[in-house]
């Protein structure tokens, strides 16, 4: 079978999925139900100074969407309410009797060097892996100046890396926020800074939805309502290109990704690491379903890498960064067409209905022996793909690739006012 053991910056685990820092990993208990479940390693939620932080009631907010229930969720919670001492003791019983295991704690105070100098020794005397910096809660201790307020600003976080490096011998993670225009800036920033690995995406800045009752944001609390941290399966794709844009770039060559957002079953951890991560952070899935999740998700890695001929982790991660590139450089010579498989087609007429009304008329409507029938005009398609997204059923709308001889990329083409001319 592949070997799923990982070494993210120095720290160990015997497979690469991890909880992230979050209500699962706030106290021993759900730690130790968390590694007897099988899970390789856990982020501890986020620690602060004292006295701890108070938090509120309600505290999530739910995206339901189709029959699917959390497909986003929004969180209003803040980091440990529980004393620092008695984390501090649970890491350091934890951390003893599971070894092998990953134990990395998160860390948020005050951006004062003084109060990052002070937390640091007592966070590496439990024996923990290393240290992930929060600079990414986007509510609550944002309006503190930390969490985002902190990983907003690049000179913050090479400034904060920067301390913690000089104060530790552990390694240092430093967990970016999506709530920026461009990943790349804190990412070098983290790496100025003496980073050994980054970890992404933190959550979002989100308002969930709107009681129209009590109108107020939800969740509602006490009659009123804040934005708050946005996660789950629907922030994936922000995740995935996020992580990507950072292993591509020659800048961090070399710097460990653990990727979140979204990971929930071998088919996310797989494409997550295809895009360079090399350890994965879960949180909305093991709210959802539980910590035995797990099960599926090493099973269904493993089972999937034998298949494909990656042997290990390292054989895997980053296998989808050189075809990562920007629309420029893709081929405007390539084309697909539509093609509808009758003997699985229901009628429904989806197809139709969306291409004629909002793409390209590409699809005609007849009837066959009283019955409705659709057929691709193909001089008509251009290989959107609204078709085959919009059907109802699987496999009965295909994309065909036509042949193609030549690779013609926008720098090259006619229509390019700053056309590149590429000589024979």
């Amino acid at each position: 079978m592949a070997d799923l053991r990982t070494s993210f910056a120095g720290i160990t685990s015997p497979n690469p999925f991890w909880l992230a820092s979050a209500p699962p990993t706030d106290k021993a208990y759900n730690v130790r139900r968390a590694f007897q479940a099988g899970w390789g390693g856990v982020i501890w939620k986020t620690l602060g100074e004292d006295p701890p932080v108070v938090n509120v009631s309600s505290r999530y907010g739910s995206l339901n969407y189709n029959g699917s229930r959390m497909m986003g969720l929004n969180n209003i919670e803040l980091i440990s309410d529980r004393p620092l001492a008695v984390n501090i003791a649970e890491i350091k019983q934890v951390k003893k009797e599971y070894p092998d295991r990953a134990v990395v704690v998160s860390l948020m105070v005050p951006c004062v060097e003084d109060s990052w100098k002070a937390i640091l020794p007592i966070v590496e005397e439990t024996g923990a892996d290393g240290v992930e910096l929060n600079f990414g809660c986007p509510h609550g201790m944002s309006e503190r100046n930390m969490g985002a307020a902190v990983g907003q600003v690049p000179e913050y976080v090479e400034m904060v890396t920067r301390w913690c490096k000089q104060y530790t011998r552990m390694p240092v993670i430093v967990k970016l926020t999506p709530n920026i225009t461009n990943i790349l800036m804190p990412a070098h920033a983290a790496k100025r800074g003496g980073a050994d690995a980054v970890s992404l995406i933190n959550t979002i800045q989100s308002v969930i939805g709107v009681d129209l009752d009590q109108m107020a944001p939800m969740p509602v609390v006490g009659g009123k309502g804040t934005h708050g941290g946005y996660c789950g399966p629907a922030v994936k794709p922000i995740a995935l290109r996020m992580i990507g844009e950072i292993a591509r770039d020659p800048e961090m060559a070399g710097m460990p990704i653990s990727g979140i957002g979204g990971i929930g079953s071998w088919r996310d951890a797989a494409e997550f690491l295809a895009m360079g991560s090399t350890t994965l952070q879960v949180c909305t899935a093991a709210m959802h379903y539980g910590f035995r999740i797990v099960d599926d998700m090493i099973d269904g890695l493993s089972a999937w890498m034998d298949q494909k001929g990656y042997t290990d982790i390292p054989s895997l991660s980053g296998q989808a960064i050189p075809k990562f590139v920007n629309w420029n450089k893709l081929n405007l010579k390539f084309k697909t067409i539509a093609e509808i498989n009758q003997d699985a087609c229901v009628s429904c007429g989806l197809c139709h209905i969306a291409c004629e009304d909002t793409s390209h008329q590409a699809i005609a409507k007849s009837l066959i022996n009283g019955e409705r029938h659709y057929d691709v005009i193909e001089e008509e398609c251009v290989g959107c793909n609204l078709c085959a997204h919009v059907c109802p059923i699987d496999g009965c709308i295909t994309m065909q690739p036509q042949p193609v001889e030549e690779e013609l990329t926008w720098p090259e083409h006619p229509n390019n006012p700053n056309r590149v001319t590429v000589e024979s």
